[in-house]
C-alpha cells in the first residue's frame, strides 16, 4: 500500500489517466463480430473504431488531446479561423468535457488511421507515435493532403502516408473506404501547418482540406462526416449509395458562430442521406459548445409522422459500443449496468432484512 509521502503530482497523473485506462482496448480486442454486422465504438468527439467479421479494425479523427487548460490565455490570433468568421478575439472556454475512453499506446492491432481534416480535435500526434511504435509496420495513414502534410511533419514515414480526395476507394480486408466530398466551410478558413496548392485563392479547394469518409462493410455502410455542416450534397451522397447509419457534428453553437450542426440539421441529414440511422457525435467533448441530444429525439417525434422519416435517431455515449444491425432498434445508450450474476452465489447477511 502506497504511503502518503510517495505519492506525487506525477505519481497522480499516471495512476489515474486515461481515465478508462485500457478497458475499452480490451473490449474492442476481444469483440468477436458476427457475420453481415459491423461493430463500432465512440472514443469521444468525432473518433470512430470500426470492426468487422473479418477483423478489419480501423479508426477515425481518434484525438487524445485537450483544450483550454488554463484562465490566463492570449487573444485569438486574426487569422484563426473562429476570429475570422466572428471579428471576436477573446480565446473561447473550450475545456475538454469528456474523459479519455481508450489509451491509444495499448493499440496493438489497427488496419488503418484516417483523419476527416487537420482541426487538432480530429488528428492526434500521440495516436500517430502509439501506432508507429507498436502496431504493424505498413498500417497507412489515410487522409486529404493537409492531413498527410502534418502527419510527416509530426515525423511519420512519407511511405505510411496516403493522400486521398473525393472518388478514391481504399480496400481493407472486407471493408471498401469509399472517400466523399466534405462540407466543413470552418476548414476553408483554417490556416493549415503547410502551405497548400490551394494557397492565396479566394475560395480554397476543399478536397485538399477535409473529407468525408463512406465505410462499406459487410453489416452495412457507415459515412462519417467528420466536421462537415448541413449540405445540400448530403442528398446526393444519399442518392448515390447505400448509407445505412450516419453519424453527423452536433452541438451548441455560440451566438454569432457557426461551426456544428443544429438539432434541425441533424434530422435533414438523416433524411437527406436516407440512412436507416442518424447518430450526432462532437456535442460531448468542448463545455462551451455541449448541446442536449434531446432536442434531436423531441423534434424528431413532432416530425417523424408528418414528413414520413424513414430513419431513426441513436443518442449515444462516449465509449459506448453500437453493433449494426442488431442494435437499429435502440434509441439511447446505457453503458453496462453489471451485475448479470444476482443471486448466483448466497448471499452473506447476518439476515434477510437487510435486502
Amino acid at each position: 500500500m502506497s504511503q502518503v509521502n510517495e505519492i506525487t503530482r506525477e505519481s497522480w497523473v499516471l495512476n489515474t489517466f486515461p481515465e478508462w485506462g485500457t478497458w475499452l482496448n480490451d473490449e474492442i480486442a476481444a469483440e468477436h463480430v458476427a457475420a453481415k454486422s459491423v461493430a463500432m465504438w465512440w472514443l469521444g468527439c468525432v473518433g470512430l473504431w470500426v470492426k468487422t467479421p473479418a477483423e478489419a479494425n480501423i479508426c477515425i479523427d481518434f484525438w487524445c488531446g485537450v483544450g483550454k487548460r488554463r484562465k490566463a490565455l492570449p487573444d485569438m490570433k486574426p487569422s484563426h479561423q473562429m476570429a475570422r468568421m466572428s471579428g471576436a478575439r477573446s480565446a473561447q472556454p473550450n475545456l475538454r468535457s469528456t474523459p479519455m475512453v481508450m489509451d491509444p499506446f495499448a493499440i496493438r492491432e489497427v488496419d488503418a488511421v484516417l483523419a476527416t481534416h487537420y482541426h487538432a480535435d480530429h488528428i492526434d500526434i500521440n495516436v500517430a507515435a502509439a501506432v508507429l511504435k507498436n502496431c504493424a509496420s505498413d498500417v497507412p495513414f489515410i487522409g486529404p493532403q493537409a492531413c498527410v502534410d502534418l502527419w510527416i511533419q509530426w515525423g511519420v514515414p512519407a511511405g505510411r502516408c496516403r493522400v486521398v480526395k473525393p472518388g478514391d476507394v481504399v480496400s481493407i480486408k472486407d471493408m471498401e473506404i469509399v472517400v466523399l466530398e466534405s462540407s466543413d466551410r470552418t476548414i476553408l478558413i483554417t490556416e493549415p501547418q503547410k502551405p497548400l496548392a490551394d494557397s492565396g485563392n479566394p475560395i480554397p479547394d476543399m478536397d485538399l482540406r477535409s473529407v468525408n469518409y463512406l465505410l462499406k462493410t459487410p453489416g452495412g455502410n457507415i459515412y462519417h462526416s467528420g466536421d462537415s455542416h448541413y449540405s445540400n450534397m448530403y442528398a446526393q451522397h444519399g442518392k448515390q449509395h447505400q448509407i445505412d447509419v450516419a453519424l453527423g457534428s452536433f452541438g451548441e453553437n455560440p451566438i454569432g458562430i457557426t461551426d456544428k450542426m443544429t438539432a434541425i440539421d441533424i434530422l435533414r441529414m438523416g433524411e437527406a442521406l436516407r440512412t436507416d440511422v442518424v447518430i450526432p457525435f462532437h456535442h460531448d467533448i468542448w463545455c462551451n459548445m455541449l448541446a442536449d441530444t434531446n432536442e434531436i429525439s423531441t423534434l424528431f417525434e413532432m416530425r417523424r409522422h408528418r414528413l414520413q422519416y424513414r430513419f431513426v435517431p441513436f443518442i449515444w455515449q462516449p465509449g459506448g459500443k453500437f453493433i449494426y444491425p442488431q442494435d437499429r432498434d435502440r434509441r439511447v445508450y446505457q453503458h453496462p449496468r453489471g451485475f448479470p450474476d444476482i443471486f448466483d452465489a448466497e448471499t452473506d447477511l447476518p439476515f434477510p432484512s437487510f435486502l
